[in-house]
């Protein structure tokens, strides 16, 4: 979608597979939408295009009740690009502005305020205040439809910083109060003012189709007693893990749902419901979930790449939508690539921290960097510890990809293929090739994807 002509003929198709990489606003309803809204289609005269919704807001929009286009998945550039603006997405989607403001924001890019402020308006439409402003305000609706909190309460579980701002953002971005907002979800299953719930029920949207099963399985075969568990038969199997948060920890339960977004319906989205002593991790817990479940992903893109390559063609074919599974915890992730499930699990067994209200098989958080760098000093694993506790190696969401493999390179004893492992599944490199193995130009940028079909396929282990 390179100019205003392509954007509209998308709109008029309502073209699904554009729902988060452009919206558009119609200047006689003062609305803005996703491509794939179901509305009649304005005229090309009435209608703005903006590359966020943060930036539609900002322009006066408001966001339509038909269509939620606060509630479409992300945009993929923003897992594939590893530039300043790239980035600053990831780490704004993580919750970074609102934990720490601009200034934490771009301490962690390695610019100054101001220039972060002037890469994300001129690429953006918006500063990362307006960013975090409308994910905010997303998840203020999430919480006054699906959880029967105090609007008091919500607002700041959102992350504002007042209840008036919250009232003044509610208003400018949905037109109607928190309270007539809440009044907007459905009534099946509305939760009643004032009693407690059991988890904040969530819908995660992916683009494009959804191949779970392959997902499901990889977490069925990787999950470690205490932290993961799978229930359920192949195809309506649930997952659920505990997840340490900023605030405070939390357990999360995802819906394997197969065939997703084919035929008629492009699109789709996973069930889950989170648990969290502390509801200001929402917007974290969720987008750690995405990452780890790769919804933001644009499998259009991958397969149309993919699917030109001879020897891929038939397994694009065989499983379109095939995903690049990503991690909850980046650090985790990286230790259980170096030692296995088995020492995973017995590393959670003697230093995992126990949750303060065990749920099923789920006891305990898988332990700190710190904690097992202080506790197994020796080896590779205490070396890689190490880093990743003194800030040596970084492999969080904003973190630079380049800079992050050489520091990885230079732990003792870590060797590449397990370095490969780390950059495709805690940074979430879309691009990454263990080493040995003839990979065409013609795969890359998506050389993970690629791998993962040869997986499925038996083609490599």
């Amino acid at each position: 979608m390179t100019d205003d002509d392509s954007r509209y003929e998308a709109v008029r198709s309502r073209d699904a597979r554009f729902d988060g990489v452009f919206f558009f606003a119609v200047g006689t309803t003062g609305i803005y939408c996703r491509p794939s809204c179901p509305a009649v289609t304005p005229k090309r005269a009435h209608v703005r295009f903006f590359p966020t919704a943060a930036a539609a807001q900002g322009a006066g929009f408001r966001a339509c009740r038909r269509c939620r286009p606060d509630a479409v998945p992300g945009s993929a550039e923003w897992n594939v690009r590893a530039d300043a603006v790239g980035r600053a997405m990831r780490l704004i989607a993580d919750g970074v502005v609102d934990r720490e403001g601009v200034a934490g924001l771009a301490a962690r890019l390695g610019y100054s305020a101001r220039q972060v402020q002037r890469q994300l308006t001129a690429e953006l439409g918006a500063g990362p205040v307006a960013l975090a402003r409308a994910q905010r305000a997303h998840t203020a609706r999430v919480l006054l439809q699906t959880t029967g909190l105090p609007v008091t309460e919500i607002a700041f579980a959102a992350g504002f910083a007042s209840v008036r701002q919250f009232n003044d953002t509610v208003r400018a971005v949905y037109a109607t109060t928190p309270t007539g907002l809440r009044a907007t979800a459905p009534r099946r299953g509305r939760p009643r003012p004032g009693t407690p719930t059991a988890g904040v029920p969530l819908r995660l949207a992916h683009r494009g189709p959804y191949q779970a099963r392959p997902v499901f399985d990889l977490l069925e075969r990787e999950a470690v007693p205490g932290v993961e568990e799978m229930t359920g038969t192949p195809g309506a199997r649930t997952y659920r893990r505990t997840l340490r948060l900023p605030y405070g920890t939390g357990i999360a339960a995802v819906e394997e749902r197969p065939h997703t977004g084919t035929g008629a319906r492009p699109g789709g989205w996973l069930d889950a419901r989170v648990h969290l002593t502390d509801l200001r991790d929402l917007t974290t817990a969720v987008q750690r979930l995405r990452r780890l479940f790769d919804l933001d992903a644009d499998p259009y893109a991958v397969d149309e790449r993919l699917g030109a390559d001879a020897r891929l063609a038939p397994l694009v074919a065989a499983r379109p939508g095939l995903r690049s599974p990503g991690a909850a915890d980046p650090d985790e992730v990286a230790v259980r690539a170096l030692v296995g499930r088995d020492t995973a699990a017995e590393l959670v067994r003697r230093y995992g921290k126990r949750l303060d209200a065990p749920c099923g098989g789920l006891t305990r958080l898988f332990p700190e960097a710190a904690v097992l760098a202080g506790a197994e000093p020796g080896g590779t694993l205490g070396a890689l510890t190490a880093a990743l506790a003194d800030g040596a190696v970084r492999l969080g969401p904003g973190d630079d990809r380049d800079a992050a493999r050489d520091a990885l390179a230079a732990v003792p004893g870590l060797d590449d293929r397990t370095t490969a492992e780390i950059r495709t599944r805690a940074l979430g490199d879309p691009d990454v090739a263990p080493p040995g193995l003839d990979t065409p130009d013609s795969w890359r940028p998506w050389r993970s994807y690629a791998l993962n079909h040869l997986r499925a396929a038996g083609e490599l282990e």
